[in-house]
């Protein structure tokens, strides 16, 4: 690898200026993927069929990654092909007329020919492009940036932020629109990036707009990385990572559904194998095909920083959480059940006290806002239920949720109220819905016991909510439901359980807003997106309250 060169922190483009660019900018990403495959078919050379990303930016450095295919036979998951000598090349220009690091990556078979390439000694806040080479073929081009030095005065941060993309359900337009914007610095995935069930059984209003490859569930190493695959051939998912870098969490469905450290609701004990061998499988899989460093014990949780603006502390709720509690069952408050794992929380507990940023974002699987539910009409709880993993019937709460592990709750607040810490903000996904909420002290006593934090939970990019699941027209018979879970919960300002999207979260130093925004139709490639509504959170208030329009 040569060493890079000293280059000046490039000034960020104004909104305006970068929009202009950004469908130009998007067909230039998009010619060298259609040169490669024209031209390794002719020759039987390698291709780059699976687009490129970055990750995980630093001050100094940035994760690159790609998938070479060296022939014909070597697709996701076959195990064969040969070891391929795969060139990554850094610039500062899309040109590459000042390549300021480069290097060699031999992969193989045994990382089912992805290569990732750490790239350190970058300069600071600074746009850079970069490229894979491997024999004639030239990967796409993509586009990413470092972080902030961490004394950093930030003026602003802006997030793109998404979850829960079931291929089978609908097109990954939610990608598409968040690549076209040109004005993100990262977008932040926050789990179900993939789905593991078998095709035709999960989530697609009875029909299946695109099959899963491969058709069955997966369990295998073999099955999780045709899936990641597959999932990474869609054309809005690579525009996106090549627009700009990845910073990534996993949640359930990147293993089995509702997964605790040892099983799963969708894992069967003996028919299925053992489940530390498939945890395994879908780790190593996942690794291979994220732009995602692995971090403490091979898991998801760690660290990143925007200067003195924000940090981002990113959760694994998934690898060391006990197994969910039943209905009604007691143990939700146990002392001796967890959602982070002892070490996990100290981690956590430690570096929101240490945080010396205006802002601590913490990125969050599954909702930590505190949610009862009403007795509602049958024809809405059990779809309800379905999609949130509830009891048929009568009063519940989601034990999947922080809600099943409340000592853990009620710590952590505890936590931040006992050392003073304000701005902390909760990034979610998982429930397919949209929410803006105050995270209570106490649920029963707010607002009078105050708030500890505020939280944004963004809907899915395409997996099922109410409306899909009952058949019928978004913000009809579910507007029971949201009526219904806002009088039982008072620091829920906000939900929509309808609608499939993203959210953009925009941070000054004076507030933290999200904007939500909603597709026209899952299932058409080339469906709209439009504003719904915005929510923001001041500094120093651990409160929400509803803005007017987005943030230009």
């Amino acid at each position: 690898m040569t060493e890079p060169t000293a280059t000046a922190p490039t000034a960020r483009p104004a909104r305006r200026q970068v929009i202009q660019a950004a469908a130009l900018t998007a067909g230039a990403l998009a010619l060298p993927l259609a040169a490669t495959v024209g031209s390794a078919a002719a020759t039987g050379g390698a291709q780059f069929l699976h687009g490129v990303a970055s990750g995980d930016p630093l001050p100094d450095g940035i994760l690159l990654w790609t998938r070479v295919t060296p022939g014909a036979t070597a697709v996701p998951g076959s195990g064969l092909g040969p070891d391929t000598a795969v060139q990554w090349q850094l610039a500062t220009d899309r040109a590459f007329t000042a390549v300021v690091a480069s290097g060699t990556v031999t992969t193989t078979a045994a990382t089912d020919h992805t290569v990732k390439a750490d790239v350190r000694g970058l300069r600071p806040d600074t746009a850079y492009w970069y490229r894979f080479l491997a024999g004639d073929a030239v990967s796409p081009v993509g586009r990413t940036r470092t972080a902030p030095a961490t004394d950093a005065a930030v003026d602003r941060l802006r997030l793109g932020v998404a979850s829960c993309a079931n291929w089978e359900a609908g097109y990954f337009s939610a990608y598409r629109h968040l690549a076209a914007r040109g004005d993100l610095d990262v977008f932040l995935f926050l789990g179900d990036y993939i789905y593991e069930y078998a095709s035709g059984t999960y989530g697609t209003r009875g029909t299946v707009v695109r099959p899963h490859a491969p058709a069955n569930e997966i369990i295998t190493l073999a099955d999780y990385r045709t899936r990641h695959g597959r999932y990474k051939t869609d054309q809005d998912l690579q525009a996106l990572h090549a627009a700009v870098p990845t910073i990534a969490i996993w949640d359930d469905h990147e293993f089995a559904n509702d997964a605790w450290s040892g099983g799963a609701e969708n894992h069967t004990p003996g028919a299925e194998g053992d489940w530390s061998a498939r945890v395994a499988a879908a780790k190593q899989a996942y690794f291979e095909w994220m732009p995602v460093r692995p971090s403490i014990a091979g898991t998801t949780y760690r660290r990143l920083r925007y200067g003195k603006l924000a940090d981002l502390h990113l959760l694994d709720l998934r690898s060391f959480r006990s197994q969910q509690a039943g209905i009604g069952d007691g143990d939700v408050d146990s002392a001796d059940r967890s959602i982070t794992g002892r070490a996990q929380l100290d981690w956590l507990k430690a570096g929101l006290a240490a945080s010396d940023t205006t802002w601590r974002l913490v990125g969050n699987e599954v909702m930590i806002s505190p949610v009862a539910f009403l007795s509602l009409p049958d024809y809405l709880l059990r779809p309800l239920a379905q999609l949130l993993g509830l009891p048929g019937e009568g009063l519940a709460v989601n034990t999947d949720q922080w809600d099943g592990y409340t000592h853990d709750r009620r710590e952590l607040l505890g936590h931040l109220k006992d050392h003073h810490i304000t701005n902390t903000v909760f990034l979610t996904g998982d429930i397919h819905s949209a929410w803006a909420c105050d995270v209570p002290f106490e649920a029963a006593t707010y607002p009078a016991s105050g708030s500890a934090a505020t939280e944004f939970v963004v809907t899915s990019v395409s997996s099922d909510n109410i409306d899909d699941i009952l058949k019928v027209a978004p913000h009809t018979l579910s507007l029971v439901a949201v009526a219904a879970i806002q009088s039982a919960n008072r620091h829920v300002k906000w939900t929509d359980l309808d609608s499939h999207g993203y959210g953009v979260l925009d941070i000054t130093a004076e507030r933290a807003q999200m904007d939500y925004y909603v597709l026209s139709d899952r299932t058409k490639p080339d469906a709209t997106a439009k504003w719904a509504r915005s929510y923001r959170t001041r500094s120093g208030t651990q409160q929400i309250e509803r803005v007017n329009a987005p943030v230009n």
